[in-house]
């Protein structure tokens, strides 16, 4: 299998997390659920799921 492009929107990470803990019963703040889409971004590129690439 080759490579298979991918792209990882932490905006859209933090609104389904955001919407999820709603669900829950949680009150999460904008500030809290960008830190976990940055978390889980993170996260991503530590385990070698994905490879962060800047746009020129």
């Amino acid at each position: 299998m080759g490579e298979m492009e991918v792209f990882i929107d932490t905006e859209e990470i933090a609104e389904y997390f955001y919407h999820e803990l709603i669900k829950r019963g949680f009150s999460p703040t904008e500030l809290e659920v960008a830190e976990l889409a940055d978390i889980t971004f993170d996260y991503l590129i530590a385990k070698s799921i994905i490879d962060e690439e800047w746009e020129d």
